[in-house]
């Protein structure tokens, strides 16, 4: 059941781990996605907001990734393969993607009007 604004679809349930050794409960992860939802809603039109919120996900993803994530990463062949599998069978690599400046202005441009 999505409780979440129905115009940002989330992919939350469709990229958990298959794994039965996953220490956050999926009740955790949807509380956290539940908040954050909330907070994008509440700041739906202040872009400073919103861009606050996304440079804080991209902190966390990076923290994340870069220390608990690399010290979990199996040590032996097959922990390794089940892994890869995994991550193959449920969406892939996580990703957070920086839009470049050139992206930013040609949308600006489409919607702002000619003088």
């Amino acid at each position: 059941m999505n409780q979440y604004n129905n115009s940002v679809p989330s992919k939350l349930e469709s990229n958990r781990l298959s794994s039965s050794n996953t220490n956050t409960s999926n009740v955790d992860l949807d509380e956290i996605a539940a908040k954050i939802h909330s907070i994008a809603d509440r700041d739906r039109t202040d872009p400073i907001a919103l861009l606050q919120l996304l440079r804080t996900l991209e902190h966390l993803h990076h923290e994340i990734q870069q220390g608990y994530f690399q010290s979990a990463l199996p040590n032996n062949r097959q922990a390794l393969y089940a892994l890869l599998r995994d991550i193959e069978e449920n969406g892939g690599w996580p990703y957070i993607q920086r839009w470049k400046l050139q992206e930013l202005f040609a949308n600006l441009a489409e919607t702002e009007p000619e003088i």
